[in-house]
């Protein structure tokens, strides 16, 4: 089949490892990149082999010849270019957070449903094998039906030596990690019906808050926590590992460190590695994101070739930036939120 030619815009810390998983999938090709910054766009076109680069979007898009966009930048720059690509015609990913409010989300979605293409979010944490296995044992019926789930984050990692702007905003952990893990939880028990979130920050350096719990009452009436922190210092550093635990009529299931499912039923307990693979060009610990970044992308290369919903399509992804709206509202006012209503 016809190789798909991408535009990745943005060459930032995490850009990389979007290169990476181009590469490594058939029937995909990078053939432009985007950047404001001369230096990190050099960087990126000579180490993977671009020739085309543009310091603005409008020109990348005037351009043109590529059939899809990769939008890795900042949210600020998000609704501006989802929209540039509508105006084009262009299917195009779009980093997490979606957008910076509900009311950006919702236009871009209109704008590219308008102009009759796909939008996906990299929303990869989904996408993550042990994840994965997880949602395959829950619909397999392992423990019949789930009442009750966690899911959780908790770290002292130092996030900020490569992204230094995290520590700068008025907003952290929720925005940028419980996004992820909210994901989550709506991707195993099903969309939320209200929540009841709490924030803290502990460390003194940084703007935002970095601890966040959130109690959330699914509509299929699971009940679930999902906490994340980056103050947690524990005896043994998970980063980035998501742990879960989840109780069903029938039987329980561990996500545990170090990638071991346990799934406890009425014969007894089954141990599985759900490992994630380590990519020739990943590096650990790191290895578990890299991987899921290269599975979403195969999923996006199968949605342009085959016609798909993507999984993480724009209009799913407002339901999970809902619960971020929610959860800092829920904690600013001491409330409990119904996140649908702020996208109705």
């Amino acid at each position: 089949m016809t190789t798909l030619r991408g535009a990745l815009i943005g060459c930032g810390f995490f850009a990389v490892n979007q290169m990476h998983g181009w590469a490594g999938i058939d029937g995909v090709e990078i053939v432009a990149l985007c950047d404001r910054d001369p230096a990190r766009l050099a960087e990126m076109g000579e180490r993977f082999g671009v020739e085309r680069r543009h310091a603005d979007a409008q020109a990348l898009f005037a351009e043109g010849g590529f059939d899809f966009v990769d939008i890795a930048t900042t949210v600020a720059s998000h609704r501006a270019l989802v929209e540039m690509a509508a105006a084009h015609g262009i299917p195009a990913i779009c980093q997490k957070p979606f957008a910076r409010t509900i009311a950006d989300g919702k236009a871009m979605v209109a704008a590219m449903e308008a102009a009759g293409v796909p939008l996906m979010v990299h929303e990869n944490f989904r996408w993550q094998t042990p994840i994965r296995a997880v949602k395959a044992a829950l619909d397999a019926g392992a423990i019949g039906t789930p009442f009750w789930g966690r899911f959780s984050f908790r770290s002292a990692f130092d996030v900020f030596s490569g992204q230094p702007y995290l520590a700068e905003g008025e907003r952290f952990i929720l925005e940028d990690l419980g996004i992820h893990t909210l994901d989550i939880a709506r991707f195993v028990l099903g969309d939320v019906e209200s929540l009841t979130a709490r924030t803290k920050r502990v460390n003194p350096a940084i703007r935002g808050e970095d601890v966040a719990t959130v109690l959330l009452d699914h509509k299929s009436g699971a009940t679930s926590v999902v906490d994340v922190s980056y103050a947690s210092r524990l005896s043994q550093e998970l980063f980035p590992q998501t742990l879960v635990e989840l109780d069903g009529s029938e039987g329980a299931l561990r996500l545990k460190a170090d990638y071991r499912m346990e799934v406890t039923g009425r014969d007894g307990t089954t141990v599985t590695d759900v490992s994630p693979a380590l990519l020739p060009w990943a590096s650990r610990p790191w290895h578990n994101i890299q991987e899921s970044v290269a599975a979403l992308q195969t999923h996006w290369r199968d949605v342009l070739r085959e016609g798909l919903t993507p999984e993480t399509s724009g209009t799913d992804n407002l339901k999970t930036l809902a619960l971020v709206e929610a959860s800092y509202q829920s904690a600013l006012n001491r409330q409990t939120l119904r996140p649908d209503a702020l996208i109705a």
